[in-house]
């Protein structure tokens, strides 16, 4: 089983939250690679990309989609479109902003649409918002912030993220290693 976190990181928000779901993705093997090293060339690291059996994707949230950063990364991949090379793996997101309502949604349907147009299989994070009986807003519940694409985090400058934000990366992590076990089964 292995699994690919491909993911762009400033403040290092991005990051923790990749940690997480790589720490939730237990049982397979993880390669955590920075949109940076990607962009240099065509193999290296793309190759674990296409060894994957699942692809999450990461980034932060700029201005309601994902990062520049992000999005040279999404461009660079064209090449494997064009050989459908990532067609049928699964495929999930998660981002962060520093706004509650920061348009996280838009980053994580970029990141769904990217996959899309791979031909991947797109795995929701699979959370209620909150937890029954209890605030849905409350910082210690498992996706306090109520996505369904992906795993969402908030956090403002010079802040950490939440630990339940980071759990709830690490449930995505897990949810997708649970997946890929299910298909090699």
């Amino acid at each position: 089983m292995k699994i690919a976190i491909v993911y762009h990181s400033e403040a290092g928000h991005t990051r923790a939250q990749a940690e997480s779901v790589a720490d939730g993705a237990k049982g397979a093997e993880v390669a955590m690679l920075p949109v940076e090293q990607l962009q240099a060339s065509r193999t290296g690291p793309w190759d674990k990309l296409d060894r994957a059996d699942a692809i999450i994707f990461g980034g932060p949230t700029h201005m309601g989609s994902a990062s520049a950063e992000f999005e040279g990364f999404a461009v660079a991949s064209s090449w494997r479109w064009d050989n459908q090379v990532w067609k049928d793996k699964l495929a999930a997101g998660f981002t962060n902003g520093g706004n509650l309502s920061g348009d996280q949604m838009g980053a994580l349907q970029r990141m769904a649409i990217l996959a899309a147009q791979h031909g991947m299989l797109w795995v929701s994070l699979g959370l209620a918002p909150g937890v029954p009986n209890s605030p849905c807003n409350d910082p210690e519940n498992l996706n306090r912030l109520g996505f369904y694409l992906g795993a969402g985090g908030q956090a403002g400058p010079g802040e950490d993220l939440p630990a339940s934000d980071l759990a709830t990366a690490k449930a995505l992590g897990a949810r997708v290693a649970g997946l890929v076990a299910g298909r090699h089964g």
